[in-house]
């Protein structure tokens, strides 16, 4: 990477008549579409007299036919360096036939001098954006970033480059031609699919897993999120949680009591465990435990990143509260909505006790003493920029964004809600953020649900965590914050849950202490230790800067007595 500070380019958000309108995914095309290394042009006007009496004299003998090339060649060749990153990118279009672009954008904020910004655009998703001092350097960034997370979806099967010279090669001969075969075009969409395939099968087996340990707990399956790390060797749950409740209890001043006990909030707080564990195990002077972890030096920013290949996905079987269920009637009719009502169902929304309101609400009475948060939508869209490791991770890693969002809601039709809450909301934000932070657009998804809703109304507001290596799942009421007498894991007498505040604590002071970091050990507090994060901070208060200025209402400002705590 490259040090930070300095001018840039930036670009205003949409306004809301501009996203409701935005109906289609973003477009895109070969920007530098594959050339031969061979054609007439290689001759200038002098050589040309000479090669057409050579011509004239001699038999041109027929050009040999160049041998197949496969993905999977091409690939190895990528990985032992014989191949420029940007050069595999364009070769991989052409075989796989995907939409490729190569995105001139802007460099993110605090960057001194003169720096270049691309990205890759695949089938209209974005990768992180690469810098360079020029804009060759800036390609081959973007390409390599994009290369990171594309080679671990890519199965193995054969294809064909083009022949550089320009000849086709011969037509494969087949018993059954498939339709891809017929229509190339699709290829890349049913690598998806097996992708999106792939990752609530694996939830799936993870959930059948726990449930059938605790099957006294099986109706609080209703509601899952999970995190799923996708490799070349397949996709692993590494983090799941259930619940869809608010704690009724008031602010808690020792960071003992979970607050928000959504389903997707529950599971990202499991994923802060599992990368814990994995920065101990990364941290230790045991090699082998050092070798497994998910983590590799960043010796450009000295902070850890997620090694190559492997790429973080999200699985929700709901779509989530807030703006992503916005009503049918403003996905299909935009222009006949009032600009009172647009503005009410694609802003911010606060959750309290199950419930939900747009900030913009008079129904909700913010004199009333409960404990109030920002709905699920808005927190993935916060996530989406800052990162899902939140600001304490922050000291030792850089950002990690998921690649796709997975919704199994078989009551959903479409995800337009979704797409404009976690993406267009903030588009264009990213060249207003620090560096290493920035709007990432996941691909979001309808695939089949791994749940259903349970029956036992006594189970209403329990929820479970896990995360990969736990020996068995915590079950937490939502309404009090706290681990119940029953749960199959507990801390301590108290209930304490192993996802609240102090937790994440002490987690936080055990790899302090193993990576040698005394500046944060010496933190008085919480409070304190995240306010050191000053690139997250800074890059939360852009955010929050922008979705009001953009008219989508003010962030939740929450009580500092919930943070200001110690061990």
């Amino acid at each position: 990477m490259f040090p930070a500070g300095g001018s840039f380019r930036g670009s205003r958000g949409a306004c809301f008549a501009q996203i409701l309108m935005r109906n289609l995914p973003v477009k895109s095309g070969l920007t530098e579409p594959y050339k031969p290394s061979f054609t007439p042009s290689t001759f200038d006007d002098s050589s040309k007299d000479v090669f057409d009496q050579q011509e004239k004299s001699t038999v041109k003998p027929a050009p040999a036919i160049k041998p197949k090339v496969s993905s999977k060649t091409l690939i190895d060749k990528y990985m032992r360096g014989e191949t420029h990153a940007v050069s595999l990118l364009h070769q991989l279009a052409q075989i796989l036939q995907f939409s490729l672009e190569m995105k001139e954008t802007v460099t993110t904020g605090n960057i001194p001098g003169l720096y270049f910004a691309f990205c890759v655009v695949i089938d209209g998703v974005e990768y992180k954006t690469g810098m360079g001092i020029t804009k060759k350097d800036a390609r081959l960034k973007a390409a390599q970033f994009a290369l990171q997370d594309l080679l671990p979806t890519l199965d193995s099967t054969t294809s064909v480059l083009p022949d550089a010279s320009g000849v086709p090669p011969p037509l494969p001969v087949k018993k059954e031609p498939s339709i891809s075969d017929n229509y190339p075009a699709r290829a890349i969409h049913e690598r998806k699919n097996s992708v999106n395939l792939q990752i609530p099968h694996a939830v799936r087996d993870q959930l059948a897993k726990l449930m059938n340990s605790h099957l006294e707990f099986s109706a609080c399956a209703g509601t899952t999120a999970a995190f799923i790390i996708q490799t070349s060797s397949g996709c692993e749950v590494v983090a799941l949680g259930t619940g869809n409740f608010n704690t009724k209890e008031s602010a808690s001043s020792s960071g003992r009591i979970v607050h928000d006990s959504h389903a997707v909030v529950t599971a990202r707080r499991s994923l802060m465990r599992f990368l814990y564990r994995h920065l101990l195990m990364f941290f230790s002077k045991t090699a082998n435990l050092t070798e497994k972890s998910i983590f590799q030096q960043n010796s450009s920013s000295g902070l850890l990143s997620l090694k190559s290949g492997i790429t973080l996905h999200l699985y929700v079987n709901q779509l989530p509260k807030g703006a992503a269920q916005i009503p049918s009637k403003l996905r299909l009719n935009p222009l006949s909505i009032s600009a009172w009502q647009v503005n009410n169902e694609i802003s911010l929304h606060l959750s309290v006790e199950g419930k939900v309101f747009s900030v913009f609400s008079s129904g909700f009475d913010h004199s009333v003493s409960k404990v109030v948060s920002m709905s699920t939508t808005d927190k993935i869209t916060q996530w989406q920029v800052l990162g899902y490791q939140g600001a304490l991770l922050s000291h030792f890693i850089e950002p990690i964004y998921v690649q796709s969002i997975l919704i199994g809601d078989s009551y959903s039709s479409d995800i337009r809600g979704m797409e404009i809450s976690v993406s267009q909301r903030v588009e264009g934000i990213t060249s207003q953020l620090p560096m290493f932070y920035c709007m990432m657009r996941p691909h979001i998804g309808l695939v089949p649900s791994v749940a259903t809703n349970g029956t036992d109304s006594g189970q209403l507001t329990h929820g479970i965590n896990w995360s990969e290596g736990d020996s068995s799942v915590e079950v937490v009421d939502g309404l009090e914050g706290k681990t119940i007498e029953e749960s199959p894991f507990k801390s301590g007498p108290a209930l304490a849950s192993r996802l609240c505040k102090a937790a994440m604590l002490h987690r936080f002071k055990l790899v302090a202490k193993e990576a040698q970091r005394q500046d944060l050990l010496a933190t008085s507090s919480y409070r304190e230790a995240k306010r050191m994060a000053k690139p997250y901070q800074e890059a939360k208060n852009v955010l929050r800067a922008y979705l009001l200025q953009q008219g989508f209402g003010s962030w939740l400002v929450k009580l500092s007595v919930s943070d200001n705590f110690s061990m």
